[in-house]
């Protein structure tokens, strides 16, 4: 039997090794090694011969070298400094090389230069910072085609009343339209990962919502603590009511005014949520105009939630 065992592990990473490189869980590494998956991304993301293209995670450049036959530029960020210098030496010597700039290190430390289009296999578990990383990043960009788990692909596009609506669907829809493209398996990538696959598209909304995210971030955190419970039972957790009334009492400190008589936060909360009819509401039931329209009655009592 442990033969057996051993034997299946050498298959499995036989390939691998025989390019002298062993991918690192840590990292997520899971190459795409599907041709026609690749192509299908490609052109789902409408690259112009004028677009700089931002790539997450490029791997050995399966990906990167398809873009660069097709766009001005390609932006790598790679935290492995091994891929980095695999994908390197894939260019040097070519036409390519000048077209390719490498940054080595943490995406989500990186400060960003401009780019037109996000394409990406990107390591699963930074997808939820990834996703604002980018939808927050300043100017614009015109789309993401990025490849998620499954699951987590599921949850940027569920709708109100959905099993998998969760505060992850509330805050990417309120700053980007997000379209499902298409399902990939697992044995598209190399070393195969434990999950099913997703593509999805993100078009960040232009001009964005205007709407300070921090604060509605704030709000949606709270909401969703108890998503099948109401509105009114989320927001008399005690901590939920210490961080509102902190806040509260600094908004009135910083114009000089002074605290009501007989103060209670809890009260006030509920008066709130009963002012827009929505104390025995539900976060799993709310909308984005829900969402804003309770955050606007929060903001003009002076309760904040950042």
């Amino acid at each position: 039997m442990p033969k057996v065992k051993s034997e299946k592990r050498n298959r499995l990473h036989h390939e691998v090794q025989k390019q002298g490189i062993l991918f690192n869980k840590e990292f997520g590494q899971h190459i795409l090694k599907n041709p026609l998956v690749i192509t299908s991304m490609l052109e789902k993301a409408a690259i112009r011969p004028t677009d700089v293209i931002l790539e997450i995670g490029p791997g050995t450049g399966n990906m990167t070298i398809r873009m660069l036959e097709r766009c001005k530029k390609v932006i790598a960020c790679e935290i492995d400094t091994r891929l980095a210098a695999e994908l390197q030496k894939r260019v040097q010597a070519t036409p390519m090389q000048y077209k390719l700039q490498i940054l080595i290190g943490d995406f989500l430390k990186a400060d960003l230069p401009f780019f037109d289009l996000c394409i990406a296999n990107i390591p699963y578990q930074i997808s939820s910072p990834l996703i604002f990383k980018l939808l927050l990043h300043r100017p614009l960009f015109r789309c993401a085609v990025l490849m998620f788990q499954r699951e987590f692909a599921q949850r940027l596009v569920a709708k109100p009343g959905e099993k998998l609506y969760c505060r992850l669907s509330v805050n990417t829809q309120l700053l980007a339209r997000v379209d499902m493209l298409m399902k990939v398996g697992k044995n598209n990538f190399k070393p195969p990962p434990k999950v099913e696959s997703n593509v999805v598209r993100l078009e960040p909304k232009n001009p964005p919502p205007p709407v300070n995210f921090t604060e509605w971030d704030g709000l949606t955190r709270v909401a969703f603590l108890r998503k099948n419970k109401t509105l009114a039972a989320a927001f008399k957790i005690n901590s939920v009511l210490e961080m509102l009334e902190k806040n509260y009492k600094l908004h009135l400190s910083l114009r000089n005014k002074p605290i009501e008589g007989n103060f209670n936060m809890q009260a006030k909360v509920i008066n709130i949520l009963e002012k827009v009819n929505m104390a025995n509401t539900r976060a799993r039931s709310m909308d984005l105009d829900d969402f804003m329209r309770l955050l606007l009655a929060f903001n003009s009592e002076g309760i904040h939630f950042n």
